[in-house]
């Protein structure tokens, strides 16, 4: 799978397609935002950016996996919040304007956080020389993420109705691109799937659920309210799959170091659905609590 020209054209076009309709949503309003509720941001941008790669490392240590699949993990982890937090945080009443905000902040620390980190996973776990991120790729992975971003943002302040229209099209596309790039990459390892899903199904699963509950249990703990905190687990949790598909795919050129996100690209929506569910009803229920 990983050699043929729709995994080393195609899916670094796809990305870069998905990641201009981010730059559609955005403006520099939304950077701007961060001065408003700075607190929320850099909490939610703290326990993204360097308690999930710690809780990742931990969990692949713990669960001893492959050297490959350990960098996929943390691959994973170092992937920005996905756009589909946007409508998760909506659906279950969270802070939308602070989702927008921390996906325009983490698209472009993510640009740089991905390779410091990759790097750092190839480097302790990949002992056999197997994989590699050098400058040019380095160079790859920037180009990717964060030039179609600024592109989107030029595009929308000069055209704001094409943005608008564009925006509903483009979500469809990255959910399409989504699916076809995971289940391709699960068939295409077939024969060991199995013995992968054995292996990265457990540590998936938990860190899908240690995400989406350190997003919302950090917030709390730090006096955030309720929507802002509903929108740091949307934001901790769901990632943006497709950057770590690509990068795994088309850049590192293993399908193994993708299979990690392939498998989380499922769970989180699962997951996610569930906690929000979870979140809305123990609220509803404080609401109808009797007083005294």
């Amino acid at each position: 799978m990983n050699d043929s020209a729709l995994i080393s054209v195609g899916l670094p076009v796809a990305l870069a397609v998905i990641m201009f309709g981010l730059g559609l949503s955005l403006q520099v309003e939304d950077f701007r935002r961060v001065a408003r509720s700075p607190r929320a941001v850099v909490v939610a941008l703290t326990l993204q950016v360097l308690v999930l790669p710690l809780i990742a490392f931990g969990l692949v240590l713990l669960l001893d996996l492959d050297p490959l699949l350990a960098v996929g993990v943390m691959l994973l982890a170092a992937s920005p919040g996905g756009t589909t937090a946007n409508l998760f945080s909506h659906l279950f009443h969270g802070d939308v304007a602070l989702n927008v905000t921390l996906t325009a902040i983490n698209s472009v620390i993510a640009a740089f956080t991905i390779p410091l980190i990759t790097n750092l996973a190839i480097g302790y776990f990949d002992a056999d020389g197997e994989l590699g991120l050098q400058v040019g790729k380095v160079l790859q992975v920037i180009a990717i993420v964060l030039v179609p971003v600024v592109i989107g943002m030029l595009v929308r302040r000069r055209s704001a109705g094409f943005a608008a229209r564009a925006d509903k099209p483009v979500r469809i596309f990255s959910i399409a691109v989504l699916v076809v790039v995971a289940v391709g990459a699960l068939l295409g390892e077939r024969e060991n799937l199995p013995d992968y899903v054995r292996q990265v199904g457990l540590v998936t699963a938990l860190f899908c659920a240690a995400s989406l509950s350190l997003g919302y249990l950090g917030a709390r703990m730090l006096r955030l309210d309720q929507p802002q905190a509903i929108a740091s687990s949307m934001e901790v949790g769901i990632h943006n799959t497709t950057v770590a598909l690509t990068i795994a795919l088309s850049v590192l050129d293993s399908t193994e170091v993708a299979i990690p996100a392939a498998v989380y690209s499922v769970i989180m929506y699962v997951f996610a659905t569930a906690f929000g569910f979870l979140l809305t009803r123990r609220t509803r229920g404080r609401q109808h609590q009797p007083v005294g």
